[in-house]
């Protein structure tokens, strides 16, 4: 039987190792005072970066409340930091989530726990919108749902084409929000007035 993601530790000195042979591979002396302590704190900061590899988003689900409320639910400007994949590159900003209840609607602070569990794995902006996307449809039980979100990529602004000041924006609806050229309107109007 599979191990349940929730029971692995992240393996924090094998990954000392890793960025002491990464020192030594880009020419650095591990053993220098700057760098002495360099690998411990590289595999301390993983293990909070991608602490949502054993995380389980669902859990976040716990806190719905029956209400009779069926018009637009939105919480803007969510603050999050993600690692890119394809360079283990920093990016960061802001998630805007809309929805529109089909029963119950979800405590207020798990909208941004939810965000955190999935953007701290090693992500693509794109999946990262629409796993926030599918979970609140397909487990929220909402007549509709929208995530947008806008960060600037590391792996963009410090590397390669070194183009600072770029935003990527992408977006993800479900239900009468995907559906319903009204909604989708009115939607992406809330998501996006600053």
């Amino acid at each position: 039987m599979a191990k349940r993601k929730t029971q692995f530790r992240i393996d924090q000195p094998r990954i000392e190792r890793a960025v002491h042979e990464l020192l030594l591979a880009i020419g650095e002396d591990p053993a220098r005072e700057g760098l002495r302590d360099t690998p411990a704190r590289v595999a301390r900061m993983y293990v909070e970066l991608f602490a949502g590899l054993h995380q389980d988003p669902e859990q976040h689900l716990q806190a719905m409340f029956d209400e009779d409320h069926h018009e637009m639910v939105v919480l803007r400007d969510i603050p999050f930091n993600s690692m890119c994949e394809h360079h283990l590159m920093p990016f960061e900003g802001r998630a805007h989530i809309a929805y529109i209840p089909g029963g119950k609607v979800l405590g207020l602070s798990k909208l941004a726990r939810i965000v955190d569990v999935f953007a701290h794995r090693p992500q693509l902006q794109e999946r990262l919108t629409s796993q926030i996307a599918d979970l609140l449809s397909q487990r929220l039980n909402v007549k509709g749902c929208a995530v947008v979100m806008e960060a600037v990529h590391t792996c963009m602004t410090c590397r390669g084409v070194k183009k600072s000041g770029s935003i990527m924006v992408t977006s993800a609806l479900r239900g009468i929000m995907h559906s319903s050229q009204g909604t989708r309107s009115e939607v992406l109007a809330l998501l996006h007035k600053h």
